[in-house]
């Protein structure tokens, strides 16, 4: 028997059928389908469809595989290419995703359909903690609410999160995606030092949220974040991009009502513990910080926007990406990443 942790022979036959016989008037070869994949050998093509040493390829190279096998525009009549996901219609997203499931199945060995952790953001190892932190809501918006007041009967302790719609939102889909782990969600001041060296998940800017500017200090991230009141009346995003600064700000009418916010998804190394991984859901209001966060759980875009880091940042430890959240009565929308208006800013630009 053949256990997960070893590549199966029946991934390395769906991988060479693919080549051969989906397309048989194609006559694709291994050296096109390196070429198309970039920085690949043949031999390592080849060794993906040996059935009898079959290697396991990476996630991202079944997601290629999936990409180009998706739609017969791939191939032009001569050469193949892997086309971007944005360019994809939705019939050939659908085809794609199917075909992804496929190989990570075969891949994974698993008795159900279930995609591989690197699949999935909020996907962790199990038995490893993850640890939420939230922005305790300044005590002049809490002043005059009652259920935020623990003295009060009818306190109610979300009432003091800064960012209660992103804890919501993210909370339920970690936990419903890491069922084996530990999760839980804090205010910045209420952190021990255990939970500054497992998984964090930061929600909300440098504004409430002490330790989101913490760990913006210590990693090495052209992003700087400023307060409002600050520079420019409702803060931005500031980047360095080719030795030019560039500033990203929200966008408000004249009567001071939000028409769009600014996102900042930011994934890397934990500086606490290089074992961990932190990670930055950030806005400039809270519809941004939401924004951020549905980015990735939203059941409509979710896939296709981790898809989308996966083929643009590859296996890079780090990565960051900054996004508008159009607001539409007064409810901030999900931002599509396979659209590149919806991308203000990609770090590090050289991935892959």
């Amino acid at each position: 028997m053949v256990s997960p942790a070893q590549p199966r022979p029946a991934l390395a036959r769906r991988l060479k059928a693919l080549r051969e016989e989906l397309w048989p008037d194609a006559g694709l070869t291994q050296l096109q389908l390196a070429e198309a994949f970039g920085g690949v050998s043949i031999s390592l093509i080849s060794s993906w469809e040996n059935t009898e040493k079959p290697v396991r390829p990476p996630v991202r190279r079944l997601e290629a595989y999936a990409t180009l096998f998706a739609t017969r525009r791939s191939w032009d009549g001569e050469a193949v290419r892997v086309l971007t996901l944005e360019d994809l219609t939705d019939e050939e997203r659908a085809q794609r995703k199917q075909l992804l499931e496929e190989l990570l199945w075969l891949r994974e060995g698993r008795e159900a359909v279930e995609p591989a952790v690197e699949a999935d953001p909020w996907a962790f190892p199990e038995d490893q903690d993850i640890t939420i932190v939230c922005a305790r809501l300044p005590e002049k918006y809490r002043e005059h609410l009652s259920y935020a007041d623990p003295e009060s009967p009818d306190f109610v302790s979300l009432y003091t999160y800064a960012d209660p719609d992103a804890l919501i939102e993210l909370f339920g889909h970690i936990r419903s995606r890491n069922p084996d782990n530990t999760v839980n969600f804090h205010t910045a001041d209420e952190l021990t030092a255990d939970h500054y060296t497992s998984h964090l998940v930061l929600l909300g800017g440098v504004d409430w949220n002490t330790v989101t500017r913490d760990v913006i200090e210590r990693v090495d991230l052209p992003v700087e974040q400023f307060n409002r009141l600050g520079e420019v009346e409702e803060g931005g995003f500031r980047v360095d991009r080719d030795g030019r600064e560039q500033l990203f700000v929200p966008q408000l009418d004249e009567r001071g009502r939000l028409l769009e916010d600014v996102a900042h998804f930011y994934r890397g190394v934990s500086p606490f513990n290089r074992k961990r991984t932190v990670t930055v859901c950030n806005g400039m209001y809270g519809r941004g910080t939401l924004g951020a966060v549905r980015a990735l759980t939203d059941v409509r875009f979710r896939d296709r926007n981790a898809a989308y880091l996966r083929e643009r940042f590859g296996d890079a430890e780090s990565f960051s990406i900054i996004s508008p959240v159009p607001v539409v009565q007064g409810q901030g929308l999900t931002p599509d990443w396979t659209i590149e208006e919806n991308r203000l800013h990609e770090w590090p630009e050289g991935a892959a």
